[in-house]
This record gives C-alpha cells, sequence and structure tokens, in this order.
C-alpha cells in the first residue's frame, strides 16, 4: 500500500529536517571556535593541591550511630522500668514519674532543634514516643484491666496516630514522627473489627479502608518518607483485601463483588492522580474490576460458560486502550511538563475534562489482555488433544476402527473463547497481533474435531482443509498482511508491509531544532558539552518482513495439520492413500511456489509423503519386504529426475532425503542377498544418471562406482564364489583406467596416487591366497602378472609398479622355492651351511663399500621415480 505523504506534509517535514541541520552546523561551528582557543591558550603550570586523607568514618556517621545506640539503650531501660520495676512505686509516684519523663523526653526536642542539634532531637523524639506506647500499656494495666485487650489496642492505636501527627506537624523538622503515625495508624479498623468479632469480609473491608486512607496521604503529603510508607502500608493491606475479595469471588460472588469494586475504585483513583503508578495501579484495578464481575457472571451461566464470561470482562477492560480521547479531544501519549497546576507532592492538576491518561489506559489494556490470556491457555487442551490425539494411536493400521477423542467431556465453549480472541487479535493492525490471529484460528480449526465430536471423515476432512489453507497462507501471505500499521523500524526503515524507501519515502518525525547552539564549557577539553554529542554509527538489527513472518507462523500450522492428519488416516486404508496424495500435492506446491528455506523443508517433505505412499501401495498389493525395497527405489530415481531441473538448494535437499530413502531400501533388502545386489546395481545406475549433471559429476561417479562394485561383489557371494580375484579385479581394472587418464592429464601425479590403490586391491589379495594354495596355478600366474608390472615399473620408472611388483613376485618366488630349499639343505652335511654362510659373510664384508654404494644409487634411482 502507498503511505507517501502529500506535497504539503512532505514540505513542511523537509523543511523541518533542514532546520535541524542549520542548528546542528551551528553547534559545530560553536565547538570549533571553542577548540581553537583552548589549544592556542598557555598551559596553567599550577600544581594541582594534594588530596587530603580519606576518614574511615564522617562525623555525620559517627554522630548517627552515638544517638542511635544511646536511644536504644535508654528504650531498653524505659521497658524494663515499666514491666518490672511497676509494683515497688505507689500511684502517684508511677504517674509522676512517666508523665515527667515522656514530657521531658518530648518538650527537649524543641530546644535541641532551637540549637540546630537535629540528629539528638530525632533520638530523644523517637524515645518519647517509645515513652507513650509505654504509658498507654500501663494505663491499661493499671487503670482499665478489664478492658479488652484487642479493643484498647485499636483505641490507643488511634490515639497515639494522632498524637503523633500533631506533633510531627508542630516539629516539622523531625522526620521520625510522621511515618510512625503512619504505621500506627494502620491498626485501628483491623484491630477494631477484630475486637468486635467480624470475619473474614469485615477484616477485609477494614483492611481496604485503611488502604484508601493510606492512598490519600500519598496523594496529599508531602515528605517522601511519609508517602513511602502510606505507599508499603497501602499495598500490604490493600493486596490483602483484593486476594480475599478474590476468593469470596469464587465462593460467595455477591460478598466478593462490592470489595473488589470498591478496591478497584480506590486503586484506580490512585492511577489517574499519580502517573508514576498509573501502570502498575491501574492494572491491579482492572483485575479486580474483571475478578468481580466475571465472578458475578459465573454465578449467573451454567458451569461451561464462566471461562467466557472472564474472557468477555478482560476484552472489555482491554477494550479501554482505544479510549485515546474523552469529550476533550486526544489524550497525549506523554505527560505534560508540570506547570502552575501541580499540587504539592507532584500531582497534577486535572484540566482535561474526560481524557484518560495513557498510564491508565495501559494498565487496564494489560489487565484485560492478561484474564484473555488466560482464557486461551485455558481453550488448548481441546487444541493439544486434536493435534497429538491421532499420534498417539490405539488402535491397529487399516483396522476400520476409530479411537474415542481425548478430552471429549472438555466444555465446548473453548472454540468460542479460540474465535473471539481471534476476532478481537485480527482487528488490531500489528504484526504481533496479526500473528497471534493466525495461530489462533489454527488452533480453532484443530479443536473443533475434540469439542464438536466430529465423525472421522469430517475430522480428516478439516484437518486436510486446514493445512491447505495455512500452507496456502505461508506461499502468498499478501492477503494476511492488509490492513497493518507501518512503523518505522530503527535506523528510518519502516518494518511494516508497504513501506517505502528512496525519495518519494515519508520522512522519519524529526525533533524540533534549539534555539541557540549551547555555550562553550567552562572546563578543559573533557568537561562535558549538553548542547552537542557526537553521533554513532548503530548496527541495526535486521527487520523481518511482515510477510515472512506471517508466512512462517502458517507454514507451522499447516505442517502441524498435515502430519496430524496423515496419522488420522491410517485407520481406514483409501484414507491413507487420500491423506498422502494431498499432502504430496500439497507439498509439491509450497515447492514450487514457495520462498526461502520453505521450499527446501516442502521438498523433503514431499519426498517423504511419496516414501509413505510407496510403503501404502507395498502394503495394500502385500509386496514382501524384498519387492517393497525395489519399489522404494523408485524415491530416489525421482528425486534424481525432478534435481536436474529444481534450483539449488532445493535439487540439493530432495537427492539428499532420496539418498537416504535408498538406504533405507537397502536396509529393508539385506536379508534376500539377490535382491540386495539387484537393489545396488539400480542405486548404482540412479548414481550413473545423475553424474552426467556437471554438478553432481564427481560425487555421483564414485557413489555409482561403489554401488556397481557392492553389487558385483554380492552377486559373486549369492554364487558362492570364492576367488579373490573374482572381487578384485572388478575394482583394479577402472582404477587402473583411472589412474593412467589421471597420469595424462597431469604428469606431474605419484604413481602411487595413480596405480597403487588398483594394483594393491589384486596383487596382495592374491599373494595372500597364494601361500595358502596347495596348487600351482595361481602361484604361477600371480608370478607372471608381479614380472610384467615390475618390468613396466622400471621401463616408465613408475615407483609403485616397481615395488609393488617386485615385492610380490619376490615373495611369491620365496613361496614357491622354500619346499626345494628345505629339501636341499636337509641332504647337504651339517657344517656346509655354516661354511656357506661365513663365506657370504666375508665376501660382503670385503666389498662393504661398493655394496653400500651400490645401495645408495639404487635407492636414489628409486626416489626418482614418479
Amino acid at each position: 500500500m502507498d503511505n507517501s505523504l502529500p506535497p504539503a506534509d512532505e514540505l513542511v517535514l523537509v523543511d523541518r529536517e533542514l532546520a535541524q541541520l542549520d542548528a546542528r552546523r551551528s553547534q559545530l561551528l560553536a565547538r570549533r571556535a571553542w577548540l581553537i582557543r583552548f589549544l592556542h591558550a598557555p598551559a596553567a603550570s599550577a600544581a594541582l593541591p594534594p588530596r587530603p586523607p580519606v576518614a574511615d568514618s564522617t562525623p555525620r556517621g559517627a554522630q548517627n550511630v552515638l544517638l542511635t545506640l544511646g536511644g536504644t539503650l535508654l528504650t531498653i531501660a524505659a521497658i524494663a522500668f515499666t514491666l518490672v520495676s511497676w509494683g515497688s512505686m505507689g500511684i502517684g509516684g508511677r504517674a509522676a514519674v512517666l508523665s515527667a519523663v515522656t514530657a521531658a523526653a518530648l518538650v527537649a526536642p524543641v530546644a535541641l532543634l532551637r540549637r540546630s542539634l537535629v540528629s539528638t532531637a530525632e533520638a530523644v523524639a523517637a524515645l518519647g514516643m517509645v515513652l507513650m506506647v509505654l504509658d498507654a500499656y500501663a494505663l491499661h494495666r493499671v487503670a482499665l484491666p478489664e478492658t479488652d485487650g484487642l479493643g484498647y489496642a485499636a483505641v490507643a492505636a488511634a490515639v497515639l496516630a494522632a498524637a503523633w501527627t500533631a506533633y510531627g506537624s508542630a516539629l516539622s523538622r523531625l522526620r521520625v514522627p510522621l511515618p510512625v503515625a503512619v504505621v500506627a495508624g494502620q491498626l485501628p479498623l483491623p484491630l477494631g473489627v477484630l475486637a468486635a468479632g467480624g470475619g473474614s469480609t469485615a477484616f477485609a473491608w477494614a483492611a481496604l479502608l485503611t488502604a484508601a486512607a493510606d492512598g490519600a496521604v500519598v496523594l496529599w503529603a508531602r515528605p517522601a518518607s511519609v508517602r513511602i510508607t502510606a505507599v508499603t502500608g497501602a499495598v500490604a493491606l490493600g493486596g490483602w483485601a483484593l486476594l480475599t475479595g478474590g476468593l469470596l469471588s469464587l465462593t460467595s460472588p455477591w460478598d466478593g463483588a462490592p470489595l473488589l469494586l470498591a478496591g478497584a475504585a480506590v486503586t484506580l483513583y490512585l492511577a489517574w492522580r499519580r502517573p508514576a503508578l498509573a501502570v502498575a495501579a491501574s492494572a491491579v484495578a482492572g483485575l479486580a474490576a474483571v475478578t468481580a464481575v466475571g465472578g458475578l457472571l459465573r454465578a449467573a451461566v451454567p458451569a461451561d460458560w464462566a471461562v467466557p464470561g472472564y474472557v468477555l470482562c478482560g476484552l472489555a477492560a482491554a477494550s479501554v486502550w482505544w479510549l485515546r480521547a474523552g469529550t476533550a479531544g486526544t489524550a497525549s501519549a506523554s505527560a505534560p511538563a508540570p506547570e502552575a497546576g501541580t499540587r504539592p507532592g507532584g500531582s497534577t492538576a486535572d484540566t482535561s475534562g474526560a481524557r484518560l491518561p495513557a498510564g491508565v489506559r495501559l494498565g487496564l489494556a494489560c489487565a484485560g489482555a492478561a484474564t484473555a490470556a488466560l482464557g486461551v491457555v485455558w481453550a488448548l487442551p481441546p487444541v493439544v488433544a486434536g493435534l497429538l490425539g491421532p499420534v498417539a494411536r490405539t488402535t491397529e493400521v487399516w483396522s476400520g476402527e476409530h479411537a474415542e477423542h481425548a478430552l471429549a467431556s472438555y466444555p465446548g465453549t473453548a472454540v468460542l473463547v479460540l474465535a473471539v480472541a481471534a476476532a478481537v487479535l485480527a482487528v488490531l493492525p500489528r504484526l504481533w497481533a496479526r500473528c497471534g490471529a493466525l495461530a489462533l484460528v489454527w488452533a480453532l480449526l484443530t479443536a473443533l474435531p475434540v469439542s464438536l465430536g466430529l465423525p472421522f471423515a469430517a475430522t480428516l476432512a478439516l484437518q486436510l482443509l486446514t493445512s491447505a489453507a495455512a500452507l496456502w497462507i505461508a506461499v502468498r501471505p499478501g492477503p494476511a498482511t492488509r490492513g497493518l500499521r507501518t512503523t518505522a523500524a530503527p535506523g528510518g526503515r519502516s518494518g511494516a508491509p508497504g513501506a517505502e524507501s528512496g525519495p518519494g519515502a515519508p520522512l522519519p518525525p524529526v525533533t524540533a531544532p534549539s534555539a541557540a547552539p549551547a555555550a562553550p564549557p567552562a572546563g578543559g577539553p573533557g568537561a562535558p558539552w549538553p548542547g552537542w554529542a557526537p553521533v554513532r554509527p548503530r548496527m541495526q538489527a535486521p527487520v523481518a518482513a511482515p510477510g515472512t513472518v506471517l508466512g512462517w507462523s502458517a507454514y507451522a500450522g499447516g505442517l502441524a495439520s498435515a502430519v496430524s492428519a496423515v496419522a488420522l488416516s491410517l485407520d481406514v486404508r483409501v484414507a491413507t492413500f487420500l491423506a498422502l496424495g494431498v499432502v504430496l500435492g500439497l507439498g509439491s506446491a509450497v515447492a514450487v511456489l514457495g520462498v526461502d528455506a520453505r521450499r527446501v523443508v516442502s521438498a523433503c517433505g514431499a519426498v517423504l509423503t511419496a516414501t509413505g505412499l510407496v510403503f501404502a501401495v507395498a502394503a495394500a498389493g502385500g509386496f514382501e519386504d524384498h519387492w517393497t525395497a525395489l519399489a522404494l527405489l523408485l524415491v530416489p530415481a525421482a528425486t534424481a529426475a525432478v534435481g536436474a531441473r529444481a534450483p539449488r538448494p532445493v535439487a540439493l535437499a530432495i537427492e539428499i532425503t532420496g539418498g537416504v530413502v535408498g538406504l533405507l531400501a537397502l536396509g529393508i533388502a539385506a536379508s534376500r542377498p539377490a535382491f540386495l545386489a539387484l537393489a545396488l546395481a539400480l542405486g548404482g545406475v540412479i548414481a550413473a544418471a545423475t553424474a552426467v549433471r556437471p554438478e553432481r559429476r564427481r560425487f555421483a561417479a564414485w557413489t555409482a562406482a561403489a554401488l556397481f562394485l557392492s553389487a558385483t561383489w554380492v552377486r559373486l557371494a549369492v554364487w558362492e564364489v570364492a576367488t579373490p580375484e573374482a572381487y578384485t579385479l572388478p575394482v583394479t581394472v577402472p582404477a587402473l583406467v583411472v589412474g593412467f587418464l589421471r597420469r595424462r592429464r597431469d604428469p606431474e601425479a605419484s604413481s602411487w596416487t595413480a596405480y597403487g590403490p588398483g594394483l594393491a586391491a589384486t596383487l596382495l589379495p592374491s599373494l595372500f591366497a597364494a601361500w595358502t594354495d596347495p596348487e600351482w596355478v595361481r602361484p604361477l600366474v600371480l608370478g607372471v602378472a608381479a614380472l610384467m608390472v615390475t618390468l613396466l615399473g622400471a621401463r616408465f620408472r613408475l615407483q609403485a609398479l616397481l615395488v609393488l611388483g617386485g615385492t610380490v613376485l619376490a615373495l611369491d618366488g620365496l613361496h614357491e622355492l622354500a619346499p626345494y630349499v628345505v629339501q636341499a639343505v636337509g641332504a647337504l652335511p651339517r657344517w656346509l651351511p655354516p661354511a656357506l654362510a661365513g663365506l657370504l659373510l666375508l665376501a660382503v664384508g670385503a666389498t662393504y663399500e661398493q655394496r653400500l654404494r651400490d645401495a645408495r644409487r639404487l635407492r636414489d634411482r628409486v626416489a626418482r621415480m614418479r
């Protein structure tokens, strides 16, 4: 879609961008002038003053420690006096002591503050407040011993909270009294309810009223310590009240709903007045309201409709996000700067009429979205059962019996929840919402057979249609991306469909230039320069196109549905052929029409589906295993034919998959060696046909040779041929031909590389066989062959032929002459062998230098051979 701006709006953006560039140029020029002045200024020669030693502790810290310890000791002494020494004094003495000490402790901070001894005044005031608590305890023990403890504690806490509030307000420089008064204010109502014998509901109402009072303190109190203490109390007591209301909404909705709604109202008012707490407080308010209304609906509707009721309430709360403005106009996304209307404590007077703050909208939307998400999670079990139920088979293949749907008793309203959630997400013009809607529609179609109890045929048809629709969206995601909002990605790139680039594309928003360039700093080069910072390039992560994201989402669902449909179709023979045929067609279509890795995966899936179809045909025809193996070779043959025309990534993937299927066929045919030889030969034919292609020639040619050789060996083994030359000559002849062709192309190639493997493949096994063969034919033929190889090596100066031929010839001759040598040695006198050995040693010793030179000359000649 076209997102270009009208010419007038684009002109405004261009002018704004040019103004920003002019402002930046002015800043750079000012910075350059300052740097020039700094570089030409005389260097300062004054040395830095020595740094004073760092003390282990500051005087203020030591003073606070001493005052804390002193106040703690005095508090302990006062408690011990009240609890232990109280009975040893009369009424007058007791009253006089407590009154005097408490009055002194409360009056002393006044004089201390006049002398600016604030920390000392804090410690003494804290002691005085502890004494007031002890006075209240003593009063109860002496004057009012029969009064109920909880009721007296509630009244005493209220009196102490009021007294400490007045005391802290009078002495505003003291930081302790007011937070302690807030802490004491948390007790009167809850303790009063407990004293009156109220139940959990009354206690929750008391906690909620106390939390509301804490909220008022948060809104109108100035000291930060007082607000922090009030927030802590409000969270603790308000959380208890809301949890109690939530439990009551499950057992007694009409008792829990007023409590939850009242808590939601208090929390929402706090969120409205405090932007810093708007998101969290409004989220809590939204959850409370949804729980209250949902509990009332749950009591009025059947049990199966309870979760849909909660989901509808959550969606109603989430819809507040679209209320961007009330009657006063559109609300700004960011809070305005504090002006004259700012109240003490940071709250701003609301002058926008019915405008709903962005933080409140976000919190309520998050609460509603969380509720809807929980409802979707509740609706997922039928989806899992519909997807994985056919895989966990409980019946025989092609038995005609159908297993019952798992979770058949699950509420049928689960699909309604999925449908409503999908419809809501489809309305949102965001990529994540569109992906979620796509996934929920797929989940809805997967769960329908379980929730509605559809028969086998309808279930199979629905799964195949779901797979087809999902794969179509994966191939053509264009319709699914319609209506998505264009959002500018970091770096000026668009991350939504229809994003443009180039001169006609809309420019990103620009910031207004500063009125004047920033003044140069007064410090050195390292001083901060708030008006300017160098722009460093940032590496931006690649942004996936919406069509790609939606395509992969739909593709995953389509594959899952296809696998489930094939597993389900195994109940009936005709259904199996139908499902495999449809899935094969779908996979082939995606492999042809798709893009990126989806083509490769679909092509591999089509090959596997064709393999399954071959198995189904073999099973239906009653083929034996070896005939099934031969039928499976049709799959690699087809992949080789298709790979010749397919694009390179797809061709490689399907050929590898076809090769795996071919290995499976060989494994199945291994039980019948004759058919294994035939399968190997057919595989060699397929590989040889593939070797015609230039890009596959090298690998396919070697594969074809290995398969043909293996087929020959297996066939010889079937014929019970024990002659090793029958197995080795089919290897030697092609290897020598290949070596000869390589030497013609590269005369510098070593003879060991060209001819060594081929000669060794026949000469060495034949030599081992000749040493154990009692006949004379094999040694004679081997000796003649070794002699010819040796002569060829000497004639053409080929080291491999000379060494291998000579070694085999010598060992073969030694084997043939050994019996005669043994016989001759046995006929000679026993003194003759030592004498001959001695003569030989004398001859060698006499001509040692000449023989050594001859050996070196022979070694050098052999080493110079190729």
